[in-house]
């Protein structure tokens, strides 16, 4: 699968990350006298890796990431003697929620079963009907869920429900992988805001470019997958205008394990200097936003809309004269973007973390020197920023290079931003 979960420090990954979600919790969370310490399936309290059930429902919504948007990816299997007699994802929004597809498949063995399920079953109507009905309708006799939903209107609330109607629940296995899974869902349901992550492939003298500002590509195939995997399982792709002109990328995604998808792909360009003639504007399936100052300049409007992109104004302006990225970013947000991935340039990224708005970084390393001493870096110089509430939560080598993945961590919260909290 794209995600590998299994290489992330369950520690470093948060699952209550607020005051009311640590209540909710606590409160759910207790061993039940229907799953004696030591069955089949019990995990509660425990911190380790999730259970073969839950693992598989674990891949299952790993299938989803990137296509649920404004929804959670979930997945969920139906267990009868031990024995998988169901299986379900939420492919997208507005189709059945994962344990729907799991429960149809499972037919009439669904009675008496067990359901594993990444997150906590909906007790509301919303484009789909409850879970909660549909588990106990189909006779479930228990629920092992892996996490919480922190939607305020859940919250809780889908366990609640299920022992109203007669269901025993577990909660806690694989909390750590399905925290990881519902990290972009999490922001976006809590502030309305993207959770933010920026990728970049460095040289191992710490340069993105050669001494002339010259692109150089710098990591091998393996690498490339994992940038498309990634690409995959966003919901948009940013670039500053700086890296739009230079490189002229299709900010595309082209898997070879399974097919892909596009993303929404922006371009943050504060006076419009993004060419008609640009090669994302004339290939690839997702739409192109412009990002501008409004207002923007009218020619050069109507010579990218006549291109085929989409200009979004945004009022005002940023302390380095640019767009304003909490205008940005809440107008993404209001499109649903749950997961953006910033891909360039120094600017961008620079400026994103002096706005504290950076929540991850994947950083690829090429094994080799550019050599000079005046080539660009990658954070212009704003690394000290992002240093102290940075942690390493994967390192992994793809083919001759390095992969490190780190992630904020503050006290308290799952890294919500300063400019996140505002919304």
């Amino acid at each position: 699968m794209a995600c590998h979960a299994a290489h992330f420090d369950p520690e470093a990954i948060r699952v209550a990350s607020f005051p009311e979600e640590v209540d909710a919790v606590a409160a759910i969370s207790r061993p039940l006298e229907s799953a004696p310490p030591g069955a089949a399936g019990d995990r509660s309290g425990s911190a380790g890796p999730p259970s073969p059930f839950m693992a598989e429902a674990i891949a299952l919504a790993r299938q989803g990431e990137g296509r649920t948007a404004p929804n959670p990816p979930v997945g969920a299997v139906v267990v009868r003697d031990g024995r998988v007699v169901g299986r379900g994802f939420h492919p997208r929004a507005g189709e059945p929620h994962a344990e729907a597809f799991a429960l149809e498949e499972a037919g009439e063995l669904a009675r008496g079963a067990d359901l594993y399920v990444t997150l906590e079953p909906c007790p509301h109507h919303g484009r789909t009907p409850p879970c909660t009905e549909a588990i106990a309708a189909a006779g479930v006799a228990r629920v092992v869920c892996a996490g919480i939903d922190p939607n305020p209107a859940v919250l809780g609330r889908g366990v609640a429900r299920l022992r109203e109607l007669g269901v025993a629940v577990e909660v806690g296995d694989g909390a750590s992988e399905a925290a990881e899974l519902t990290r972009f869902y999490a922001r976006h349901v809590r502030t309305g805001l993207p959770y933010t992550l920026y990728k970049y492939a460095i040289s191992l003298d710490g340069r993105v470019a050669a001494q002339d500002g010259v692109p150089l590509r710098l990591t091998g195939p393996q690498a490339d997958a994992e940038v498309h995997a990634l690409r995959d399982r966003v919901d948009a792709v940013a670039v500053g205008v700086g890296t739009a002109i230079a490189d002229d990328p299709l900010l595309t995604t082209r898997r070879h394990d399974r097919p892909g998808r596009d993303a929404l792909r922006v371009v943050v360009d504060s006076h419009l200097r993004l060419p008609a003639s640009a090669r994302m504007l004339r290939y690839g399936s997702a739409p192109v936003l412009v990002a501008c100052r409004a207002p923007a300049p009218a020619p050069r409007a109507a010579a990218l809309r006549a291109a085929g992109a989409e200009i979004l104004e945004i009022e005002g302006e940023d302390e380095d004269g640019g767009v304003p990225l909490a205008g940005l970013l809440a107008a993404l947000g209001k499109r649903g973007v749950m997961g953006l991935l910033v891909e360039g340039g120094p600017t961008l990224a620079g400026s994103l973390a002096r706005a504290d708005a950076l929540d991850e970084v994947w950083a690829f390393v090429a094994l080799r020197l550019v050599g000079g001493i005046d080539g660009p870096p990658a954070l212009e110089g704003v690394g000290r920023v992002l240093a102290p509430s940075l942690r390493a939560v994967d390192v992994r080598r793809l083919g001759d290079d390095l992969l490190v993945v780190m992630r904020r961590q503050e006290e308290g919260v799952d890294g919500c931003s300063p400019v996140s909290s505002k919304a």
